[in-house]
């Protein structure tokens, strides 16, 4: 998609249109757009591999194409010009929309060196045919770099015999983010979650305390009497520098402060599951752009939906990350107090264990109840401000939250 009508001479045309055109020679399907062609409703009805746009500066139908696309984006950068609008008045914006661009190109240094000093990234050099460089060595660099992006997509299909054989259990519903009185913000003693969760109708939850495992150990142990519910035992891991991770199917605690890798291998020696928490919410510790690209392979689940996510477009943004990379999404209300659990459900078959789980997941219905999360966040504060550090923090004469339909008991 080039910010031009179709036929205009410039290098830029010229660019698109030859590539394009030896792109068709070797088999690829290709769909050429220019300026006042309709993109919005091709992008939503069409599940493209990739939507390369050349340069996306808004306004322009490639900077349009950035926010509809659901698909892996490449962006070409042509002239070394500065975009006064796009580099000062509108650049907060843009940096959102080329956040969505999986890979960056230039056509000369000089570009990618105005680039860099704007919007940092890493830009590879695609120049044009010059010379003895022709547009079939165009072509083939792009081609190489299209299949280098699509390779990095998960296998959507899981385990299809496994996932067969749980799609004849009952339905439950799961809350897969939560937090009880062993995490330092949160001052909601297991016991009170267990039963919360429980009138709610919920048949199993992840908790995933800060930097712990100790609440979630106990709630299983509780659970396992009660015999209606199932825990996941897990833990949000704060890494040194790469933000937040949770790890779920536990068994040992992860010390914070490693690096991300470290913390996903020890996840993975546990036998545990990646799940990547409120991603691209900029209030909440979370990897940036470039460090989830570099565990995008590791990721197993994404959080698409976290009611405590205080602007929608980071949760839209998670959901579009999610869908292009074929990323198992899931949700979790990320409650503190008890009041907010449930406020997100994911109705999944039944399961038993961490690859069950994973592909009961991949069929998953998520369902959103709305809670006030000025309200929310106020009980939060109340309850846990001017308190000792967990785990001997409590609430004086915590009871259990009532709401939500009961689950039918046996």
């Amino acid at each position: 998609m080039a910010p031009f009508r179709r036929g205009v001479d410039n290098a830029i045309n010229e660019f698109a249109d030859r590539v394009s055109d030896e792109l068709e020679r070797r088999g690829h399907e290709v769909l050429r757009l220019g300026t006042g062609q309709p993109v919005k409703k091709l992008l939503k009805s069409t599940p493209f591999d990739i939507v390369h746009v050349h340069e996306p500066f808004a306004p322009s139908v490639a900077s349009a194409a950035l926010r509809h696309s659901f698909s892996l984006n490449v962006a070409t950068f042509h002239a070394p010009q500065e975009r006064v609008l796009s580099t000062q008045v509108a650049r907060p914006l843009v940096e959102i929309f080329f956040g969505r661009i999986d890979a960056r190109t230039v056509t000369s240094p000089a570009t990618a060196q105005l680039l860099e000093s704007y919007f940092p990234a890493s830009y590879e050099l695609v120049e044009p045919a010059a010379g003895s460089r022709d547009w079939a060595a165009v072509a083939s660099e792009l081609e190489a770099l299209y299949r280098r992006l699509v390779a990095r997509r998960h296998d959507d299909s899981g385990d299809p015999e496994l996932r067969a054989r749980i799609s004849e259990r009952e339905l439950i519903e799961v809350d897969l983010h939560m937090h009880t009185d062993h995490s330092t913000d949160c001052a909601t003693p297991v016991e009170v979650l267990l039963q919360t969760a429980r009138d709610r109708g919920l048949g199993a939850i992840a908790i995933t305390d800060h930097n712990e495992l100790s609440g979630a150990l106990e709630a299983r142990r509780i659970a396992a009497e009660m015999g209606d519910i199932k825990v996941i035992v897990g833990a949000e891991v704060k890494t040194g520098e790469q933000g937040e991770v949770i790890g779920l199917f536990l068994e040992e605690k992860i010390p914070k402060g490693l690096t991300m890798a470290e913390t996903i291998a020890e996840i993975r020696r546990q036998g545990g599951l990646v799940y990547v928490p409120h991603p691209f919410d900029r209030f909440h510790s979370v990897p940036d752009y470039e460090h989830l690209m570099d565990i995008i392979e590791e990721v197993d689940i994404l959080e698409v939906f976290n009611p405590r996510v205080a602007v929608t477009a980071f949760n839209e943004e998670a959901e579009r990350f999610a869908r292009k990379y074929r990323i198992v999404p899931g949700a979790g209300s990320d409650s503190h107090v008890a009041q907010g659990l449930g406020s997100v459900r994911v109705r999944i078959h039944d399961f038993d264990g961490p690859a069950e789980f994973l592909e009961a997941m991949r069929d998953a219905d998520i369902t959103r109840k709305h809670k006030n999360l000025v309200y929310v966040q106020t009980l939060k504060l109340l309850q846990t401000a001017g308190r000792p550090k967990a785990p001997k923090r409590r609430v004086l004469d915590a009871k259990p939250v009532r709401g939500g339909k009961p689950r039918k008991r046996g």
